[in-house]
């Protein structure tokens, strides 16, 4: 894989000491990042999609009304 020597420069530049100069695991760090950052907005996306569905807004308003009796039953919520 080739690397503009700019990008490099920047990435080691930022990147902890410990990596030193092992570029495989600069990148390997960098990609895991990378994927886990994605993964974090897909799952927000999908997640203000269901909030905005109204079926689903909807269910959600049924099950706190099938369960609001429990509020009452004295335990604590620690």
């Amino acid at each position: 894989m080739a690397l503009p020597k700019h990008l490099i420069d920047e990435a080691t530049a930022v990147s902890p000491p410990e990596l030193g100069q092992d570029l495989n695991r600069l990148v390997t760090i960098a990609l895991q990042e990378f994927a886990a950052r994605r993964k974090t907005r897909v799952f927000e996306e999908a997640m203000a999609q269901m909030a905005a569905d109204p079926a689903i807004r909807s269910e959600c308003e049924a099950i706190e009304r099938d369960f609001c009796v429990t509020e009452a039953d004295g335990l604590t919520r620690d």
